[in-house]
């Protein structure tokens, strides 16, 4: 079976969101896929210290 384009297109798209770098410093950090999950930012757990305590 071959696989439509759409479903390969969506799948690269999905790679590219959980590659596991942060949105705010570009460092890669394996908590960024579970803030992903969990508050829906791409943010390592550094940046949502200093989001929370900091919130500007």
């Amino acid at each position: 079976m071959t696989s439509s384009p759409d479903k390969n297109n969506s799948d690269n798209i999905n790679q590219e969101e959980l590659n596991n770098i942060c949105d705010e410093c570009k460092q890669e950090d394996e908590s960024v896929t579970q803030n992903l999950i969990l508050t829906s930012y791409k943010i390592c757990k550094s940046c949502r210290v200093s989001k929370t305590i900091f919130p500007l």
